[in-house]
């Protein structure tokens, strides 16, 4: 993939449109899904914080904690794996079958650099703009159910989430991002490069490559928390 790469014009104009595939096509699904995240997380929080003694606080503290730390950078490329990566394998996949991938290197392309490069770095580029996306509308969230559903005044909510603020945790979501994103395209793109066979196949490699990144993503998730916290 990177022996013989394409001119950096091309490349650039390839990870662009990538971008737009991979990016921006996703933001509505993941900005449903984090926005109901923190707003489930709030209003369980405070079901079972019952003690009077634990001040109402503590709800947006612990949604912010949680939000940044796990839910939103692994949550989102979980989901982001479903769409994405079954995305990069069919599509991949198809051109393979029907021996698109054959006609780039006969016509003397490097077809790895053509079509996989510009794929992991679209998703490089967008996966952390996603997850802060996510942090951020998954804290509107909490704060929206919070105060809506009565469990907790706006104050509180806001005293919660500015108490004990670390920003290292903002650079260890957006790592996890930067390696899960290259763990979700990565093998996305091997399964489909590596399809043969017929459409069935196809099938199988997305569902494959869905379910060797969110095993990889969970995995990684383990091991950067056990090194990096």
């Amino acid at each position: 993939m990177l022996s013989r790469s394409e001119r950096l014009r091309v490349l650039w104009n390839r990870t662009i449109d990538e971008a737009i595939l991979v990016g921006v096509d996703s933001i509505f699904i993941v900005s449903i899904v984090s926005a109901f995240i923190g707003a489930v997380t709030c209003v369980q929080i405070a079901y079972n914080m019952s003690n009077p003694l634990i001040p109402k606080s503590t709800i947006g503290f612990m949604v912010r904690e949680m939000t940044i730390l796990e839910l939103a950078p692994t949550i989102t490329c979980i989901v982001l794996a479903g769409k994405v990566g079954s995305s990069i394998a069919g599509g991949l996949g198809t051109m393979r079958i029907t021996e698109q991938v054959s006609a780039l290197e006969v016509m003397g392309i490097n077809a790895t650099s053509y079509l996989v490069l510009p794929r992991i770095l679209a998703a490089l580029i967008t996966f952390p703009m996603l997850v802060i996306m996510a942090m951020v509308l998954s804290i509107l969230g909490g704060y929206l159910a919070g105060t809506l559903t009565g469990v907790m005044g706006a104050q509180d909510f806001i005293e919660g989430i500015r108490t004990d603020f670390i920003p290292y945790n903002i650079v260890f979501a957006l790592i996890k991002a930067v390696v899960f994103a290259f763990l979700i395209s990565a093998i996305s793109a091997f399964k489909g490069f590596s399809t043969t066979g017929g459409a069935l196949e196809v099938g199988a490699a997305s569902t494959g490559a869905v379910t060797n990144s969110i095993i990889a993503i969970l995995i990684a998730d383990f091991v950067l928390a056990a090194v990096l916290l």
